[in-house]
C-alpha cells in the first residue's frame, strides 16, 4: 500500500486560521514598529533596535533564528532512524557559549565594529574582508530560499497548493514586514514564533505519549530498539554519531552560525554592554538546547509508534523527512488545530530564519559595499530608505530563487555542504585574528583561500557519491513485522548495484566535521604563511581576545584605551 504525499497531512478551517493568523501577527508587529514611534529612522535603530534591546528577547531571536523547519524535521526523522545520540549536539551548544562569552564576543564589544567584516579589514586588509563578505553573501542568497522551500512544501503537501509558489509568498511576507521593521521586528517576531515552537513541540509530545503508553513505555522501547544507545567514544571521522562528531565537529559549525554570522552577532551587539552579551548568550544556549531535546523526545516518541512498520519500508511515505508530518497526521489529525499549529511551528522556524538574515544582510551591504560607492555620509533618513531597499531587492531576489531549488535535491544535505565549505574558512579567519598575534593578512587570505578548498574537494564529491547510492550510513534496526497492510516478501528492493566502486575514505568523512577541517587548514596554513612573510606590524591588544592578553610583550599590554570611542578613534586611523 503506498499512500500519495497529498494524504500525510490533511487541514481543516482550524489549521487555516492558526496558519494564516501567525503570518498576519508577524507582519502587524512590523507595521508596528515601522510605522509608530521611532519608525527605525536610523541605521542605529534599524540594524541595532537603538543598543537598548533586552536580555531574553535578543536571546530567543538568536536561538530561534537558527532553528530551522529542516532542522525540526531533521532532527525528529535523524532520531527515528539512528537514535538519539543526536542529542549531544546539545555539547555544541555549551562549547559554542564558552568560546562566545571568553573568546570572540569581548573583542567585537569593545572594538563596537559596525559589522564583523569591518573587523576583518582593520586587523588585516581589506582583501581579507572582501573574500570573507563574498563567501558570506553567497551562502546567504543560496540558504534564504532553502530555509522557506522545505516549510512551504510540508503546508503544500497539506493544502494541494504549489510548493514553490507557498514559498515565495512566505518570502515575500517576511520581506515586507522585516524591511519596514528593522531590527526590532525581527526580534519580537522571532519571539512570538518561538512561543508557537514551543507550544507545537509540547503539546505534540504530551500527546505522544498518550497515543504509546507513557514515557516509561517510550523510554523502555526505545532501549530495546538500540535507540539510546548514545555515547560512542571512538574517535572516528567517517562515524555519523560520534561523541567527537556532536561535540569536536558540532563546537565549530554552531559557533559559526550563531556567533562568527552577522545574524547572531548584530543582534549581541544590540545590546548595551558586554555583561548583557553575555547573559544573552546563556539563555540562547539554554532555549535552543530545550528545543533540541523535544525534538529527540519526539523521535523517540515516534520510534515508539512506527518500531513494528517502518513508514518508509512500508511505502506510508516517499521519504524519511516526511515521518514528522505523518506522525502529526496520525496523533493528532482529528484533533482541530493540531496539523495548523504544526504547520505554523515550521514556517515560524523558516521565518525567523529569513527575517534575521535579511536583516543582517542589509547592513553588511549598506557598511561594505554601498557606503563604496557613496562620495559623502548620507542622512540618518537616506540611509534607513536604502537599508530598506536593500532588504527588498536581496529578498525578493531570493524569493524568485525558490522556483530553482526544487530542482536541486535534497535541500538538507546542500545546505549543509554550503555552510561547511563558507563558513568554516570565516571562523578561522577571525580565530587567527583574535588569538594569534603574529597572524598577518598573507597568511589569513591564503588560510581562508585553501580551507574552502579544502572542504569544498571533500563535501561536494561526498555529496555527489551520495545521491549515487555510493555513500550511506547504516540505521538502526527497522521492521514492518506489525504491518498488516504490508507483505514484507512481495516488496522488491529498489537498490541496484551498477558498479564496484568504491569512494576513498576521505569522502566518507561526517558532515559534522566540514566546519572543523575548514577552520583547521585555515588557521594552520594562516599561521605557516604568516610565519615565512613577517610584516613587522604590532597588533593593537583591543583587537585580541582577552584569554591571550597574558601571554602578550608588556610593550603590547599596557596599551590601554579608556573606552569605546577612543577604540573606534583607533579604528577610523587605522
Amino acid at each position: 500500500m503506498t499512500l500519495n504525499t497529498s494524504s500525510v497531512l490533511k487541514l481543516s478551517s482550524y489549521d487555516y486560521v492558526i496558519f494564516v493568523g501567525t503570518l498576519v501577527f508577524s507582519t502587524l508587529i512590523g507595521i508596528y514598529y515601522g510605522c509608530f514611534g521611532t519608525k527605525q529612522a536610523t541605521i542605529k535603530e534599524y540594524l541595532l533596535g537603538g543598543k537598548n534591546m533586552k536580555i531574553l528577547p535578543i536571546a530567543v531571536s538568536v536561538a530561534v533564528s537558527h532553528i530551522s523547519g529542516t532542522l525540526l524535521i531533521g532532527t525528529v526523522a535523524d532520531v527515528y532512524r539512528y537514535g538519539g545520540s543526536v542529542w549531544l549536539y546539545v555539547g555544541s551548544f555549551v562549547a559554542m557559549g564558552v568560546l562566545a562569552t571568553f573568546v570572540y564576543l569581548p573583542v567585537f564589544y569593545k572594538l563596537q565594529v559596525a559589522n564583523m567584516y569591518e573587523y576583518l579589514e582593520k586587523r588585516f586588509d581589506k582583501k581579507i574582508k572582501m573574500f570573507a563578505l563574498i563567501l558570506y553573501l553567497l551562502c546567504e542568497i543560496f540558504i534564504f530560499p532553502i530555509l522557506a522551500y522545505t516549510p512551504s512544501l510540508t503546508f503544500a503537501t497539506a493544502s494541494g497548493f504549489n510548493p514553490s509558489l507557498c514559498a515565495f509568498f512566505l518570502c515575500v511576507v517576511c520581506v515586507f514586514y522585516t524591511s519596514i521593521g528593522g531590527l526590532k521586528t525581527v526580534v519580537w517576531t522571532d519571539f512570538l514564533q518561538f512561543g508557537i515552537i514551543a507550544v507545537s513541540l509540547i503539546t505534540l509530545y504530551i500527546i505522544g505519549l498518550n497515543t504509546t503508553g507513557g514515557f516509561l513505555s517510550v523510554w523502555n522501547t526505545a532501549a530495546e530498539g538500540q535507540r539510546l544507545e548514545i555515547f560512542n567514544f571512538q574517535l572516528d571521522l567517517t562515524a555519523r554519531d560520534g561523541f567527537w562528531g556532536y561535540i569536536i565537529g558540532g563546537a565549530p559549525t554552531t559557533t559559526a552560525l550563531i556567533i562568527i554570522h552577522q545574524t547572531g552577532l548584530q543582534k549581541f551587539l544590540s545590546l548595551s554592554n558586554y555583561k548583557d552579551g553575555a547573559w544573552s548568550v546563556l539563555h540562547t544556549v539554554i532555549s535552543m538546547s530545550l528545543v533540541h531535546t523535544f525534538c529527540v523526545f519526539i523521535g523517540l516518541v515516534a520510534y515508539s509508534k512506527y518500531k513494528d512498520c517502518d513508514p518508509l519500508t512500508s511505502h506510508l511515505i516517499s521519504k524519511h523527512d516526511q515521518l514528522f508530518p505523518l506522525f502529526v497526521t496520525e496523533i493528532g489529525g482529528h484533533l482541530p488545530g493540531i496539523p495548523g499549529l504544526f504547520i505554523a511551528a515550521i514556517c515560524s522556524a523558516a521565518l525567523s530564519s529569513m527575517s534575521s538574515n535579511l536583516n543582517a544582510l542589509s547592513g553588511v551591504m549598506y557598511n561594505d559595499v554601498v557606503c563604496e560607492f557613496l562620495k559623502k555620509k548620507p542622512s540618518d533618513k537616506k540611509a534607513t530608505n536604502i537599508l530598506k531597499l536593500i532588504v527588498l531587492i536581496v529578498g525578493l531576489l531570493c524569493s524568485c530563487l525558490v522556483f530553482v531549488i526544487q530542482g536541486m535535491g535534497e535541500v538538507f544535505s546542500v545546505s549543509l555542504t554550503i555552510w561547511g565549505i563558507t563558513q568554516g574558512p570565516i571562523l578561522g579567519a577571525f580565530t587567527l585574528g583574535v588569538l594569534f598575534p603574529k597572524a598577518n593578512q598573507q597568511g589569513a587570505l591564503y588560510g581562508m583561500i585553501l580551507g574552502c578548498i579544502s572542504v569544498a574537494c571533500i563535501a561536494i564529491p561526498a555529496k555527489y557519491y551520495q545521491t549515487k547510492g555510493l555513500l550511506s550510513y547504516p540505521t538502526k534496526p527497522l521492521s514492518t513485522n506489525g504491518c498488516s497492510f504490508f507483505n514484507a516478501s512481495n516488496f522488491v528492493s529498489t537498490n541496484k548495484t551498477i558498479s564496484q566502486f568504491q569512494p576513498s575514505v576521505i569522502f566518507k568523512t561526517s558532515f559534522y566535521f566540514y566546519a572543523v577541517i575548514g577552520v583547521t587548514v585555515t588557521v594552520i596554513v594562516g599561521l605557516v604563511v604568516s610565519f615565512f612573510t613577517k610584516s613587522g606590524s604590532s597588533v593593537h591588544k583591543n583587537f585580541l581576545s582577552p584569554v591571550i592578553h597574558s601571554c602578550l610583550k608588556e610593550s603590547v599590554e599596557n596599551q590601554e584605551y579608556a573606552d569605546a570611542e577612543t577604540t573606534l578613534e583607533l579604528l577610523q586611523k587605522q
